[in-house]
């Protein structure tokens, strides 16, 4: 049997399988911690579930429209306006199988082969693999100082007559950080002025803690929706913490949008109705599930953050939103993929090593779960790693001697 080249050439997702090698643990009983899923705790909005089962138990399950349902894309709309205090018409919005579904069918839709794509360092592990997916070029841009704030001279330096768009993630998996305003700003007028697309994948928009408030992109562009180089990417997944669901959404110039239903009615033809009823539920619900998600997932962070300075050699930037941090462990080990081997084979911990964002010697962990899970993930990875640490451990019931520092 043979295969493409170009699909031997697509490196696999590390979370998925980082997830499914949990998986296989748990079910041999193993006391896994993960500490690698970009996943919280919390159901699912009541009025999401009864949204989808009104739809479910009216029968009417069939084709939608490809680029949505009219209903939700009046959601959109409205949330649009309410938090980007921009006015968007339905035709300048897709619906799609989730975020990541829309920053491909942009991808697709806006790239000629050999285009170049500017990503910033550290990045989402599948922005690289999607632009080479449609024949595209990655260019990374990475900060000169080994921190997680790129800065425009870097990204004037890496634009070409090749350069076609921009994709920013803020605030930003894996880091966490949320770039500053101006620096947001000057992609923004830098794009439209060039003529390059900016994607804003504005996935953990409201997961923004200490008070701090986040830039809406369209802030910055004296131009309309239907002249506008930026593109935002939204969805239900991460601000809801309805990560199965799958819905998620673009925002463009009716053209552009037009070319992507066109894609997408090609590939998947439309996203499930029963789940964009769901989306459609959260989105027109009480929002007071996001507040409450969000103060949850910042105290996760405040103990994640509290446990790691305790850990002697590990540098840590503390995130401003997200599920996310980014620690440098550098002083344990430079190859980031052993090193997230070693604590899953040792102490039975997942974690996803830096390289695949783009920052080696560093690890991203998770705060999306519990309390319990950050406090003894973080403990097990300090017994693992650092010799100051007590060399026994209790992991489940069975008591752990380390021997290989």
């Amino acid at each position: 049997m043979t295969v493409s080249q170009l699909a031997k050439s697509i490196a696999e997702s590390p979370t998925l399988k980082l997830n499914e090698e949990a998986r296989v643990l748990r079910e041999k009983g193993e006391a896994v911690i993960h500490l690698g899923v970009g996943e919280p705790k919390n159901k699912a909005p009541i009025s999401a579930i009864l949204s989808a089962a009104a739809k479910l138990n009216s029968g009417d399950v069939k084709y939608t429209p490809a680029d949505g349902t009219p209903s939700l894309k009046k959601a959109i709309v409205k949330y649009t306006e309410e938090n980007y205090d921009k006015v968007v018409a339905p035709e300048n919005i897709i619906v799609s199988a989730g975020a990541k579904q829309s920053v491909y069918n942009i991808l697709y839709s806006v790239l000629n082969p050999q285009d170049e794509v500017i990503i910033l360092a550290p990045y989402w592990v599948s922005y690289p693999e999607m632009v080479r997916m449609v024949y595209g070029v990655p260019v990374v841009v990475k900060p000169e100082d080994g921190g997680f704030y790129p800065r425009m001279e870097d990204i004037l330096k890496a634009v070409s007559s090749y350069t076609k768009a921009i994709i920013v993630n803020s605030p930003n998996n894996p880091s966490g950080v949320m770039y500053p305003e101006e620096f947001i700003a000057q992609i923004v007028e830098y794009c439209e002025k060039k003529g390059i697309y900016v994607i804003m994948d504005d996935i953990y928009h409201k997961l923004v803690f200490d008070g701090k408030k986040w830039p809406s992109s369209y802030k910055y562009t004296t131009k309309d929706i239907e002249s506008t180089h930026v593109i935002v990417v939204n969805g239900i997944s991460k601000l809801y913490g309805m990560t199965g669901f799958r819905i998620g959404w673009a925002i463009a110039n009716r053209n552009l949008v037009g070319i992507m239903t066109n894609v997408q009615g090609q590939i998947t033809t439309t996203a499930s109705v029963l789940l964009q009823a769901a989306a459609e539920g959260a989105l027109t619900g009480l929002q007071s599930c996001i507040e409450i998600l969000r103060l949850t997932i910042e105290n996760n962070r405040n103990v994640m953050m509290q446990e790691l300075q305790s850990f002697s050699g590990v540098k840590i930037t503390k995130p401003d939103g997200t599920y996310y941090c980014l620690p440098d462990f550098r002083a344990y080990s430079n190859d980031s993929v052993k090193l997230s081997q070693l604590l899953l084979k040792k102490a039975l911990v997942v974690t996803v090593p830096g390289k695949e964002f783009g920052m080696e010697g560093h690890l991203r962990l998770s705060y999306a779960g519990s309390i319990k899970d950050v406090t003894e993930g973080v403990a097990r990875i300090k017994w693992a790693l650092d010799p100051n640490s007590p060399n026994e451990i209790y992991i489940g019931d069975r008591k752990l001697v380390r021997d290989w520092l």
